[in-house]
């Protein structure tokens, strides 16, 4: 797979920027990043390590803007900081949508250096899960320190190359919306599907098929969308974007719901461990609520 700049046709056509990264500039950074460790690791399993890391970055730079939201709400950032901490210590945190430790805000890690940074992420994504269960299972599934017949799958080298890349664009919740964000997430899934051949089919159905298929379901507002071999979960979000295409009313440049009106209910079950982990991930980069669980139907 060569790493040429690939852009998909019509996606990046006319979109808007409206202040926010687009969604070509969103393509090309993410397979700049996947050229990074191009050397390393085989195409398959670039979306190991480049996906847990944008899905991290996403959590740290929306993390950071609710911690300035609340400033500006209480007043004051130690304050905001300090019922957070009151928060996170009963274990029930509603100020903010996931707690991020110290360790594992971005700029922690990039300032880390070269040396042990695949342990440090490693630690980083545990903690993570620890602070917030529900995301045990899902960003703790990458090991950034494995190793192959006694070597470093990926190096410290490569693994601050890619974090550098990664840190060019801000993820953050007025830096990009969350459906470009989620188109550009299954592009990477997309270009690793067409890596991998025929075993593709066990993560990731073509766009197109996935677009053809929410418009004969043609959700309505309010019903549930159950997908019991879910995947990456892409099936589950093209209902949800052919409900905002039915349903959905403009705001600044965006289709959204229009306040009030009950969304789709989103339940998927996979049976694939790291497959269930990139299909969390996939709903909460589009922010959608999404039951989506491990389990064999």
């Amino acid at each position: 797979m060569s790493c040429r700049v690939f852009r998909s046709r019509g996606e990046g056509e006319g979109a808007r920027k409206l202040g926010m990264i687009d969604i070509q500039s969103l393509e090309t950074w993410l397979w700049d990043a996947a050229c990074v460790i191009r050397g390393p690791v085989d195409a398959p399993k670039f979306k190991d390590y480049i996906l847990p890391l944008v899905f991290l970055k996403r959590l740290s730079d929306v993390f950071d803007d609710e911690i300035e939201r609340l400033s500006d709400q209480f007043g004051s950032r130690n304050l905001a900081l300090q019922l957070l901490e009151q928060e996170r210590e009963t274990r029930e945190v509603h100020l903010v949508r996931f707690y991020i430790p110290k360790n594992a805000h971005w700029e922690a890690i990039r300032q880390h250096g070269i040396s042990g940074l695949g342990q440090f992420l490693t630690d980083a994504v545990r903690e993570v899960a620890r602070e917030n269960p529900s995301l045990q299972g899902v960003i703790d599934m990458a090991d950034f320190n494995a190793t192959a017949a006694g070597q470093r799958i990926i190096s410290d080298e490569y693994l601050a190359a890619l974090v550098e890349v990664l840190s060019r664009h801000r993820l953050g919740l007025h830096d990009v919306e969350p459906d470009i964000l989620g188109r550009a997430y299954e592009y990477l899934l997309r270009k690793f599907a067409e890596g991998q051949g025929q075993s593709a089919g066990e993560f990731y159905t073509p766009r197109e098929v996935a677009i053809l298929m929410a418009r004969l379901l043609d959700p309505q507002l309010g019903m549930s969308v159950y997908d019991p071999t879910c995947g990456s979960g892409g099936l589950l979000i093209k209902c949800h974007l052919r409900l905002l295409e039915t349903h959905g009313v403009m705001e600044n440049g965006h289709r959204k719901l229009p306040p009030g009106v009950a969304p789709l209910r989103l339940f998927g079950q996979e049976i694939n461990p790291a497959t269930f982990a990139m299909a969390r991930m996939n709903a909460i980069i589009h922010d959608l609520q999404a039951d989506i669980r491990i389990g064999d139907t």
